[in-house]
């Protein structure tokens, strides 16, 4: 790409694009896909103090955590009256329950006579009432007051005035979302253009927990996450990919206000690769069964493409013959802000969370969900229940989860623990970030900002 009289942000890796490598598959994929939506979200420096300083963190907590919507739970999980699920975030916790009159609701989860929780944090199950474990109060599943011991001296405590008191709650794509704050705006409304870009093929309501890893990380949720917003990485960090992964030929686009993508394609090598490959050598480097030829005139690509569709379509009972190659095989991630990461593509079925842990600025819990669809005539699967390992231990240890893909999400997460104590040692007060490909960190840091503004 010639470098003259582009303006800031404009510049682009040389060579085909993520756009033109999916049109030449020759398949029709969707709309979605094609759409191109970067702009320019500034150059300036990010401090490093945004992740380590105890001040911004309870900043955060006050100002952003109880103002957005955030995914508590997959609906799965409050399935029945009187199922119940807990979230916490930093000092908040809710209490998501489904009544009898099959309305999910998003209580605060402190009883109203002494504050005692409810329900312990991290804990889910089934309930016929809430009953504080302390004195006994009680209410019903819908959140009415339903008795109190010694009820004789508490003349001043009126039923009416002692519900428990609501968070917002809403459901899309299969997931319970809650929101703290009593006038923000629908769910629809901060979803941009999910709803419309996520359907049909991509409807993550139609899919089931296949796999559900959490995993503690020594680092800031923000600088966890960022790890994930960018291809930059790969070249470093993943170089065992570099033969078959695109990186610097990457798409990132901003949607609005809350939501972010990135598109970039496997079964072409990635720019940086500095090795002249045949299609035949593409697909040797690719986790493709043993032997696997690559006809005259083909691509490894289309090949491997064609076999994970044939391969999973057996595995999980389901017709994928409707899918292009790459929802076969790119790696496409939408982010909704703030700690939100899905992927709809069929390959890499997963969707991301990234949560602080208590009130613990250097410290997150980091899920992964695998979302594979329901088989014809399913609507609903038990969801896997969650595998929480330590900072220490390997994703290679998961049951379930492939060697490869595992060993590629180590080298993620450790890079984090020495990036968080390079935070605290650096001299430079701040990291310096690409106009593009880290174009999606700096906008999550825009809509942090605009958070944090607002008294």
């Amino acid at each position: 790409m010639e470098t003259l009289d582009l303006k800031p942000g404009e510049h682009r890796c040389p060579g085909p694009s993520t756009r033109d490598l999916i049109l030449a598959d020759g398949c029709d994929v969707p709309p979605a896909l094609l759409t191109e939506s970067y702009e320019f979200q500034g150059d300036e420096d990010i401090a490093f103090d945004r992740y380590t300083s105890r001040e911004f963190f309870e900043l955060e907590m006050r100002k952003l955590w109880p103002r957005v919507w955030q995914w508590a739970c997959r609906v799965e999980e409050v399935r029945e009256a009187g199922d119940y699920v807990t979230y916490d975030i930093g000092p908040h916790s809710l209490l998501i329950m489904r009544g009898d009159d099959d309305v999910l609701r998003a209580f605060h989860n402190a009883c109203l006579h002494r504050g005692t929780q409810l329900r312990p944090s991290d804990s889910a199950g089934f309930a016929t009432e809430l009953r504080c474990p302390y004195h006994g109060w009680t209410w019903t599943i819908e959140g009415g007051l339903k008795s109190i011991p010694c009820r004789w001296d508490f003349p001043h405590v009126k039923d009416e005035n002692y519900s428990l008191p609501q968070a917002k709650v809403d459901v899309w794509g299969g997931f319970v979302f809650v929101n703290m704050d009593e006038n923000a705006p629908p769910l629809a409304d901060y979803l941009g253009i999910l709803p419309d870009h996520l359907k049909d093929g991509w409807a993550l309501e139609k899919r089931y927990v296949a796999i559900h890893v959490q995993k503690e990380l020594p680092t800031n949720w923000k600088a966890a996450q960022e790890a994930f917003l960018e291809a930059y990485h790969v070249m470093e960090t993943h170089t065992q990919n570099l033969p078959y992964a695109g990186d610097a030929n990457a798409q990132y686009d901003i949607f609005g206000e809350n939501v972010s993508r990135f598109v970039h394609t496997h079964g072409i090598p990635s720019p940086h690769y500095p090795v002249e490959m045949s299609e035949q050598d593409i697909a040797d480097k690719m986790h493709l069964p043993p032997g696997t030829i690559v006809p005259e005139g083909s691509t490894a690509r289309k090949v491997a493409a064609s076999w994970r569709r044939e391969a999973l379509s057996n595995e999980w009972g389901v017709d994928l013959s409707n899918y292009s190659d790459s929802e076969m095989l790119d790696s496409i991630e939408y982010h909704l802000f703030p700690n939100m990461c899905m992927f709809p593509g069929v390959s890499l079925p997963m969707v991301y969370r990234f949560r602080p842990i208590g009130m613990d600025v250097g410290r997150t819990l980091f899920d992964i969900l695998f979302l594979r669809p329901l088989p014809p005539g399913e609507d609903y699967r038990e969801p896997a229940a969650p595998i929480r390992i330590s900072a220490e231990q390997s994703y290679r240890d998961v049951p379930g989860m492939e060697g490869w893909l595992g060993a590629t999400f180590d080298q993620d997460t450790n890079n984090l623990v020495q990036q968080y104590r390079g935070f605290h040692a650096s001299k430079k007060a701040g990291q310096t970030l690409g106009n593009y490909q880290e174009s999606r960190i700096r906008h999550l840091h825009r809509t942090i900002d605009r958070y944090l503004a607002v008294d």
